[in-house]
């Protein structure tokens, strides 16, 4: 298959002063974002970022695999690791690499912040998270961000927020809601003041670590989250075959949705091919925003038997630590 160097494309623009000189007291590092799925972590990442580079739908466990947000600015450069929410009892191969992938991201944190649901009870996935909070020990910092306060009654307030700092008593905490904004800005200050003292670890203008076309499959599969009904969708993967700007200035991408049933691929596809020209009509309008021009999206459907068990697929299918 013909290729070219689009292909491999980063959001990433790099100047001659790419690493210039920072301010006395310049702080930087890596935050890593966790907590039980569907908490609003990828909201969150794409908010600070002020663009969408992470994928969000109502479902939880829309987030497959780590990716980076970065935020420059004059006195910091902060680095945050969006990753899998964290579950109780993984069902499968995929669930135990998203499982590993969040954990594993919690080593090389200099600063973690903790997501909760704050218009929810305490359950125990939190006292589980917080266990893995306080095994960090006090080499990393911990930041406890209570999420979606602008769900809760006024009457609430006070008791959530004192259940949930309770399971860590000694770290800063904030309530917030990453949809309306409030206290997002507060969040975002604990943040920094967190961070240690070094040096840019990424130049300026970089926002994200991941490969366009990487992004790119992660929107189409966004749609199937949102357009199918029930457990079809967790089901799904998508692989980006080829990705490609063409002469007339269109970008072309094939790409093939991978399904766990034979059955599957005809409710994909839909009457007359319905439902895949919406997923790919929806997905074709969020990938055109992201790069800023015209895409031609070509979709093709797959059975893949129990990919979700097998690590030969999820290698192949870029669900591999190795």
């Amino acid at each position: 298959m013909e290729t070219n160097e689009f292909d491999n494309a980063e959001i990433e623009i790099v100047g001659e002063d790419t690493f210039e000189d920072v301010p006395e007291g310049h702080k930087s590092g890596f935050v890593t974002i966790v907590g039980r799925p569907n908490v609003g972590k990828s909201t969150l990442l794409n908010a600070f970022l002020q663009q969408k580079v992470a994928i969000v739908t109502p479902r939880p466990q829309t987030t497959r695999l780590r990716q980076l947000g970065i935020i420059t600015e004059e006195n910091y450069q902060m680095i945050f690791v969006d990753t899998p929410g964290i579950m109780e009892e993984p069902r499968h191969k995929l669930d135990e690499f998203m499982l590993e992938t969040a954990v594993s991201s919690l080593r090389d944190a200099d600063v973690v912040l903790w997501l909760v649901d704050g218009s929810e009870l305490v359950g125990p996935g939190d006292r589980q998270i917080a266990e893995k909070m306080v095994a960090l020990g006090d080499d990393t910092a911990v930041v406890l961000g209570i999420n979606k306060i602008d769900l809760l009654e006024a009457s609430q307030v006070k008791q959530r927020a004192e259940a949930y700092q309770s399971l860590l008593p000694n770290a800063p905490w904030i309530m917030f809601s990453a949809t309306t904004g409030h206290g997002r800005d507060e969040l975002m200050q604990l943040l920094v003041d967190a961070l240690p003292e070094g040096p840019r670890l990424y130049p300026a203008d970089q926002v994200t670590d991941a490969y366009l076309r990487d992004i790119a499959a992660e929107m189409i599969r966004e749609q199937l989250l949102l357009q199918l009904r029930e457990e079809i969708p967790y089901g799904t993967a998508v692989k980006i075959d080829e990705f490609k700007e063409r002469e007339n200035g269109v970008t072309y991408i094939g790409a093939t949705i991978f399904v766990e049933r034979e059955n599957h691929k005809s409710i994909v596809i839909g009457q007359k091919g319905s439902q895949l020209r919406d997923l790919g009509t929806a997905a074709r309008e969020e990938i055109e925003k992201l790069l800023d021009q015209k895409v031609f999206l070509e979709l093709w459907v797959k059975a893949e038997p129990k990919w979700r068990r097998n690590e030969r697929a999820l290698k192949r299918l870029g669900y591999s630590s190795n």
